[in-house]
């Protein structure tokens, strides 16, 4: 349906952004929540969650290699990943991306975003729900993460919605002392925790529950454009030191290994992403 109007984004109540629609894609009502996509006049596609910007086709690339790169760089040798959410399938794509990847489970609750982003966004996942390692599943991340056997996963990539609504339960006590559960020894998570100028509660919270049950506990930025408010926070909790600070030189060397570039990412980026500027690191716990 082509259009000549705006949609404003209703995270903030007194600040935002907004688009000039091209044309209107979808909009459905799951059973979870509001989606609409649309064409954009400026950022190509964009997927819209209860009037939040999930994605857009013009700077997907910098959240989906950042929530995925970094946590399976710095682990080195992730062979199984779990990932909860990201019913685009962006995160899918870039892990599967990885050569040393021989497993991955996909857990999206709500298959309706699954069913949209394919219609309408085939670009963000390109061919990665046809690769045979992939097992997608249309289910609770929290329902799989609590019946997983221990140790049973490398790595978990939590790309879910803010903690209101369908993503609330993925900030609790119970999913991240399963998580710490159900990975390996060497395992790590990581899960975006919002824009600490707008939402630092977000980021503070968040690390005081995962410090609960991971000794080893922080996050890292990226600067996403349409995640208005500065840089978004990626919150990062691993079962042993160091994953944090890997050098240069060994994340290039993991790179090449693993078949990786990036249009963002790149390993003086990623070393240099765990440098917090204070107003950020002040909300972390000490």
């Amino acid at each position: 349906m082509a259009t000549d109007s705006w949609v404003n984004e209703t995270l903030y109540t007194d600040w935002g952004q907004r688009f000039l629609v091209k044309r209107e894609l979808a909009r459905v009502q799951s059973a979870f929540q509001d989606i609409m996509v649309f064409e954009s006049a400026s950022h190509g596609r964009v997927m819209l969650l209860d009037g939040v910007v999930q994605i857009t086709e013009a700077d997907e690339f910098v959240y989906q290699e950042m929530l995925t790169h970094v946590p399976l760089l710095a682990h080195g040798a992730a062979r199984r990943v779990l990932i909860i959410g990201a019913g685009d399938g962006g995160v899918l794509r870039r892990v599967l991306q990885h050569r040393n990847v021989a497993a991955v489970v996909m857990v999206e609750i709500d298959g309706e975003v699954i069913r949209v982003a394919k219609a309408h966004l085939p670009n963000i996942a390109g061919d990665a729900w046809d690769d045979p390692r992939a097992q997608v599943i249309v289910g609770d991340g929290i329902d799989h993460v609590r019946t997983a056997p221990d140790g049973s996963f490398d790595a978990i990539i939590v790309d879910s919605t803010d903690p209101i609504g369908v993503g609330e339960v993925l900030f609790t006590d119970e999913f991240y002392r399963n998580a710490a559960r159900v990975l390996s020894d060497g395992g790590l998570i990581v899960n975006q925790c919002g824009v600490p100028f707008q939402q630092a509660d977000e980021l503070r919270d968040t690390s005081l529950r995962r410090r609960k049950f991971f000794p080893h506990v922080g996050a890292y930025v990226a600067a996403v454009p349409t995640y208005v408010g500065g840089f978004m926070t990626l919150g990062f909790a691993a079962k042993q030191p160091g994953l944090d600070a890997v050098p240069v030189a060994t994340l290039r060397a993991r790179a090449a290994a693993a078949g990786i570039t990036g249009r963002y990412w790149t390993p003086e980026v990623h070393h240099a992403a765990f440098q917090l500027p204070p107003y950020i690191a002040m909300h972390l716990p000490k």
